[in-house]
């Protein structure tokens, strides 16, 4: 699948997002529960998360131009961050309207219609929401995999209202509705702090997966074995649905240049067709330079310094 297929994902939850507000806000009119009220806001995060969404996998589908020259997948890690915030700001808001009620409970309407009303709204969202975690992962896609995750605390935030509505019908204590709204709060809090932390590691260039890695050092070994060479200097990082990888390649002093290119090129190719989505960049050494071994700290370029 490519990456323009993968905004029909960002559509979806658009559609999801809309459909939702309408039938959450009905909830809370008909009810006056603040705990679905907290529900509906959460839910116009969620349209403002998938409508970012929307644009960056836009832009994170353009090609590598002369600014640009490894493409623009890292613009997923923005909406990562972006909807991390949100959710962290719509954390503030159900918090602020549940303490007010919190000290003037007031009386709930029509309680079976609100939350026939909101349970329809919570399946809509959970069905959305998992597919697009699925997709997000299959494709090695943050954006949707965030937006995905956003949905579900917004399914565990709809489950967790709609009980303590269904506990306030019963028993008549008023209280629980903002105490369910502030527990909400503090529920999602932790699903946006973890979207923000992943959004940070991925900007600052975190390495490809360890089972990737195992992949690519498995294809090295097997030409160290067989062709009698070398290789260090091997590094990785994600970026989005792309992955890079460097490494460079010792073989014997007396090679050709021609010998040593086509075997670099072998290399690439089994690491291409082992690890999708993968841009692999060789560079060819002797074994018999001691210079060729001065680069093989990750740092190397501190060796320069005056």
């Amino acid at each position: 699948m490519t990456r323009e297929n993968l905004t029909r994902f960002a559509w979806l939850s658009i559609f999801a997002a809309v459909l939702t507000i309408a039938l959450k806000s009905a909830a809370y009119f008909l009810t006056g529960s603040v705990g679905l009220l907290s529900d509906a806001l959460e839910s116009l995060i969620n349209l403002a998360a998938a409508v970012v969404a929307l644009m960056v996998l836009k832009t994170a589908d353009a090609p590598p131009d002369e600014e640009h020259a490894y493409g623009h997948d890292k613009a997923e890690f923005f909406s990562s961050a972006v909807e991390g915030t949100l959710i962290l700001i719509a954390a503030i808001a159900i918090g602020w309207a549940a303490i007010g009620k919190l000290f003037a409970p007031q009386p709930l309407e029509q309680i079976g219609a609100g939350l026939l009303v909101s349970g329809i709204a919570t399946v809509i969202n959970l069905v959305v929401g998992r597919l697009l975690i699925r997709k997000g992962k299959q494709h090695h896609s943050i954006t949707l995999e965030a937006d995905g995750r956003h949905l579900m605390t917004d399914v565990w935030t709809s489950i967790g209202v709609l009980i303590g509505v269904f506990a306030v019908s019963i028993s008549g204590w008023l209280i629980l509705d903002p105490i369910i709204a502030l527990l909400v709060a503090l529920n999602i809090t932790r699903t946006g702090f973890y979207l923000l932390r992943r959004s940070a590691h991925g900007l600052m260039d975190v390495g490809i997966s360890e089972e990737n890695r195992k992949s690519i050092s498995d294809i090295l070994e097997r030409y160290v074995r067989d062709e009698g060479i070398d290789y260090h200097a091997f590094r990785t990082r994600q970026s989005g649905i792309r992955k890079f990888v460097a490494v460079h390649i010792l073989v014997p002093g007396d090679w050709t240049v021609h010998r040593g290119h086509q075997l670099l090129d072998k290399i690439e190719v089994d690491i291409h067709r082992a690890v999708k989505n993968t841009v692999v960049f060789t560079h060819m050494e002797s074994l018999d330079d001691p210079a060729s071994w001065s680069d093989v700290e990750l740092d190397h370029l501190s060796g320069f310094d005056s």
